[in-house]
């Protein structure tokens, strides 16, 4: 079985180096609270708010030792009025039998906002 498991995060400028750390925190605390294996991820996709152009967030997934090779598509979020201002949201396509309730969903910053009852 494929579960989603979902993510997101802000930064404050729109500039390569915190659009890649940002994304790389984000990523490193999913695989970490969720025990995640590159090798079972079937794909990612990233988007992205339309205040965010620096760089592609699929970079920092490079980065990480054994992710090389996971399918990664980045994408712009739809523009809705009011939405929250630079945010990275990431989706993780993960072949597991964990149940759907056991799956931690991280948000980081301003984007804990979000959801909060997900948030730690």
């Amino acid at each position: 079985m494929i579960r989603g498991i979902r993510g997101a995060t802000t930064v404050s400028e729109d500039r390569e180096v915190d659009v890649v750390e940002a994304t790389e925190e984000l990523l490193r605390e999913l695989i970490r609270e969720n025990q995640l294996l590159a090798d079972q991820v079937a794909s990612i996709f990233i988007s992205v708010t339309d205040d965010l152009s620096s760089a592609f967030p699929a970079k920092a997934i490079r980065e990480i030792d054994g992710w090389t090779y996971v399918p990664v598509m980045c994408m712009r979020e739809i523009p809705v009025i009011q939405s929250l201002p630079k945010c990275i949201r990431i989706m993780v396509h993960y072949n597991t039998t964990i149940p759907q309730n056991q799956i931690h969903h991280i948000y980081l910053r301003e984007a804990k906002a979000l959801r909060p009852d997900l948030s730690k």
